[in-house]
Order: C-alpha cells, then sequence, then structure tokens
C-alpha cells in the first residue's frame, strides 16, 4: 500500500450522512497511516473531523478506519519527512508555508 501514490478516501457527510469518495495523497510510516491537506477548508477534511469513519482503498486493497487530528509537533515533522520524501511536488508548498494545512491519522480497524 505504501508504494501506491494516491488513495480513494470514502467519507461521511457532515449534515447529510451521505457517502462521499474522494481521491488523497497519503502516507504510511510502519502501520500507521496518515492523511494531509493544504487546506483545512476542503469538504473531506471537515467531514472526518465531524464523522472520523472513514474507508482508504488502493490497489485493490480496502481498510477501515477512524481519522484522528495529529496536534502533536514531533509526530507532524516526522509526516513532513515522509511527504517530501513521498511527495517532490509538496516541497515548494512547505518550503513557503512550512508545514500542511492538515495533518492526519488513520487509526486502522482490525
Amino acid at each position: 500500500m505504501a508504494r501506491r501514490p494516491r488513495c480513494r478516501l470514502t467519507h461521511y457527510g457532515r449534515k447529510t450522512g451521505h457517502l462521499h469518495q474522494v481521491t488523497v495523497w497519503f502516507l504510511v510510516d510502519g502501520a500507521v497511516v496518515y492523511l494531509v491537506t493544504a487546506d483545512r477548508r476542503r469538504q473531506w477534511v471537515r467531514n472526518v473531523l465531524s464523522r472520523p469513519d472513514i474507508e482508504l482503498r488502493t490497489g485493490g486493497e480496502t481498510f477501515h478506519g477512524k481519522v484522528e487530528p495529529v496536534t502533536c509537533s514531533e509526530e507532524t515533522a516526522r509526516v513532513i519527512e515522509l511527504l517530501t520524501r513521498k511527495y517532490w511536488l509538496a516541497r515548494p508548498y512547505l518550503w513557503l508555508k512550512g508545514a500542511p494545512d492538515g495533518v492526519f491519522r488513520v487509526r486502522v480497524l482490525g
């Protein structure tokens, strides 16, 4: 899963409860999956903050999980390191802004 460039995130609308899908970048660090965004106002971000149950699909694999915002600066720094290694396109943004607008940990459910 870690080598795939993108995943399909299925999440619930915070108002309607309807399922929505979006393609997002993701990072894997051991058994932990991270999602990042350059714009915390995006609908998927607002939805997962309200209803954290999600599904991730990539490369024929499907994972269910719960999203949690990352608030620890050391963990955020680790995610930025992973982000610059996997997605070179993020480097100019990070150089200008310093950090993603939102970092989220996905607790994968067995």
